[in-house]
C-alpha cells in the first residue's frame, strides 16, 4: 500500500495502526464523480483484508453507475467526536467490480475472504447472504493518507 502523506507525519498511523483502524471499522465513504464532473459520497459498509477495501455496493446506485463510467475513487473511513479523539484513513486509486452484478451467490474464490468477513463482522453470520441488489467493489488503494490526532497528546497537546 502506497503512503502518499507528507504533512501530518506526526500523527500519521503506521501501517499496523492503519491495518488495526480498518478492520475494527465499519462505516465509509465513498466519493465518485458524475459525467459532468460533480463529486458524489455516499456511506456504505466494508471490509479490509489487509490489502484491499471491500465494498458491497447496491448495482443500481448512482456510485455503481459512476464508477462503471470512471472507476477513479476515494474513500474515507473515519472515527472520534472529541477533535483529540480524531482518528481516520483516505485511501484512493481505481475500483475493480468482482464477481457477477448483482450478487446471487455463483462460485467466485476472489470474494471467499471478503463474504466471510463481511458476514461475521455485519450480519454476525458464517456465510454471506445475497440479496440480488448488491454487487462487490475492491479497492487496492494507490495512495493512503491516515490522521490520529490521539498522539497529539503526547507531542505537546493541539
Amino acid at each position: 500500500m502506497a503512503v502518499a502523506q507528507r504533512r501530518g507525519r506526526r500523527i500519521m498511523m503506521t501501517p499496523a495502526e492503519l491495518d488495526t483502524f480498518l478492520t475494527e471499522q465499519r462505516t465509509c465513504r465513498v466519493a465518485t464523480v458524475s459525467a459532468d464532473g460533480r463529486p458524489h459520497v455516499g456511506a456504505l459498509w466494508f471490509v479490509w483484508d489487509g490489502t484491499s477495501l471491500w465494498l458491497y455496493s447496491i448495482t443500481r446506485s448512482r456510485r455503481w453507475a459512476e464508477l462503471r463510467r470512471d472507476p477513479r475513487i476515494a474513500v474515507v473511513v473515519d472515527d472520534g467526536e472529541e477533535y483529540g479523539e480524531l482518528r481516520g484513513a483516505e485511501l484512493s486509486g481505481t475500483a475493480v467490480f468482482v464477481g457477477e452484478a448483482p450478487r446471487t451467490g455463483e462460485p467466485c474464490p476472489e470474494l471467499d475472504v471478503p463474504e466471510r468477513l463481511f458476514a461475521a463482522k455485519n450480519f454476525g453470520m458464517d456465510e454471506m447472504p445475497h440479496d440480488g441488489r448488491h454487487a462487490w467493489l475492491k479497492l487496492t488503494p494507490d495512495a493512503v493518507a491516515s490522521w490520529d490526532f490521539r498522539k497529539l497528546a503526547g507531542l505537546g497537546g493541539a
